[in-house]
């Protein structure tokens, strides 16, 4: 995953002659930016951005616009580490200083945040367990699949399609039954919370497409997966 930040940096100090109105001056900087994919340029919506304070671990947010502009305020006085926020996982960007000033001073113009970003086209979905043999849903998988509710609800126009894969033990056609009916399970799911049925599609790949070898026991359970894959944006 590629990631490229520029900064550009800019503001005035407020003349000491204005000191009476002190307690009115922000605390704060204005912080603007834009978000786009570091392959195509264009613009990226919806997409998430912390930053991440030095100072107290706070964390302050921003979200693109369909433009893939964004704003926030940070406290002055100290530094941000940058992330981009996906699904379940984030992308570290560089750090943006914004220095203390004084008591009767200010920054008038923003700071200015440039992002180049290549989001995750597949991801797994790790913690969704099934019953042992079977395409019933734990109940230990929804903390995970709720996550990915609210990733599709803050992203409208994505669509996925859910890729149940197993590992080779079993016939090829009882994997690929089986891993169908998995990811249909996870579909059913979806749209019990509200995604449109439109937006999200199954698919069983039985033993297909093995990420690790299937000779050891944790290879096998590395097959055993569930992948998301972004399929377009409507």
């Amino acid at each position: 995953m590629k990631t490229v930040i520029t900064f550009l940096f800019s503001y005035l100090l407020l003349s000491t002659s204005f000191a009476q109105v002190a307690p009115n001056v922000p605390k704060d900087a204005k912080v603007d930016g834009s978000i786009v994919d570091i392959n195509s340029r264009m613009a990226l919506n919806n997409e998430l951005i912390v930053f991440r304070s030095h100072k107290n671990g706070n964390d302050y947010q921003a979200v693109s616009d369909e433009g893939g502009k964004f704003s926030t305020r940070l406290p002055t006085g100290d530094q941000y580490d940058i992330f981009i926020m996906g699904f379940k996982d984030s992308v570290s960007q560089n750090v943006l200083n914004i220095p203390s000033l004084g008591a009767n001073a200010f920054y008038k113009d923003a700071f200015k945040v440039n992002l180049e970003f290549e989001p995750s086209k597949i991801f797994v979905l790790n913690n969704v367990e099934f019953d042992f043999g079977k395409a019933t849903l734990r109940p230990e998988s929804y903390a995970v699949l709720d996550d990915l509710v609210e990733y599709l609800k803050r992203k409208p126009r994505v669509r996925i399609e859910i890729g149940g894969h197993t590992d080779n033990v079993g016939t090829d056609a009882k994997n690929k039954i089986l891993s169908l009916e998995r990811a249909k399970s996870i579909v059913a799911y979806l749209i019990a919370k509200g995604i449109e049925e439109s937006r999200v599609e199954a698919k069983g790949y039985g033993a297909d497409e093995p990420i690790e070898e299937n000779n050891t026991e944790e290879g096998r359970q590395k097959n055993r997966r569930t992948e998301v894959k972004v399929l377009d944006e409507q």
